[in-house]
């Protein structure tokens, strides 16, 4: 189990950049659900302005 770990001597890197794949996919998801709920709640308040202006 610790030579999978360590991969070589390489685990160190190896991981790093597992771990650093795992917070970028996290950001980007986080920043994907921000913008929706940006844009939902924008179509919303434009729903509600048409419809008063009518």
């Amino acid at each position: 189990m610790n030579e999978m770990l360590a991969m070589g001597n390489y685990g160190a890197y190896v991981w790093s950049s597992f771990g650093l794949t795992l917070i970028v996919l996290v950001a980007c998801v986080i920043q994907g659900i921000n913008r929706h709920k940006s844009v939902f709640h924008d179509v919303k308040t434009r729903i509600r302005a048409m419809e008063s202006e009518s």
